[in-house]
């Protein structure tokens, strides 16, 4: 899991160019709550690009035909004290963090517990393991939160292959990044 430091590039993949994150815009039930998320693989915001221009061809935001997207890239600066949480690996507290998130009234302690940090850090839940935590959430590997529906939910998801992910939750947490550029990827 790369940790923040100070000069880290991140990277942000999308269907528009964003130089000013707006919180606001951020999806509510995501992996780590509401919030502008950035990763330190440019691969990794590339392979989102695809999925963001589909779903805002969905939702009327640009036209369907649109063939490319953005990556935005970022410095982050600690610039003050922020509060930061970190799942260094995707384990079992991570899952439930990330399931706590997705599904509304379910691991509340954990949700509630993390609306105090700006920034969340972890491994983020990509293509290619949103169906295995879909049927961890329909109940497909047991019940939710019990040790053998967790173990085979961890197990499938080949967690030393996930890249990370930074959930940037505050307006304090967003002072600590710097627009530094775009670039137009094609489709």
């Amino acid at each position: 899991m790369q940790e923040l430091f100070d000069g880290l590039t991140l990277y942000h993949g999308s269907y528009c160019e964003v130089k000013q994150p707006d919180l606001q815009q951020g999806a509510k039930y995501k992996d780590f709550g509401q919030g502008f998320y950035l990763t330190s693989s440019r691969e990794q915001a590339e392979s989102f690009i695809r999925t963001s221009v589909k779903k805002a061809a969905l939702s009327g935001r640009v036209d369907e035909k649109q063939n490319f997207g953005f990556i935005s890239v970022f410095r982050f600066s600690t610039n003050e004290a922020l509060n930061i949480w970190t799942y260094p690996d995707a384990d079992i507290e991570w899952l439930h963090c990330v399931v706590g998130h997705r599904r509304k009234n379910t691991f509340s302690e954990i949700v509630n517990e993390m609306k105090k940090y700006d920034i969340i850090a972890g491994k983020i839940a990509n293509d290619n393991t949103n169906a295995t935590i879909a049927a961890y959430m329909a109940l497909a590997y047991g019940q939710i939160g019990t040790k053998p529906a967790d173990d085979m939910c961890i197990s499938l998801l080949l967690p030393e292959r996930l890249k990370d992910q930074f959930c940037f939750r505050t307006d304090a947490a967003l002072k600590s990044v710097k627009f530094v550029g775009s670039e137009k990827i094609w489709l």
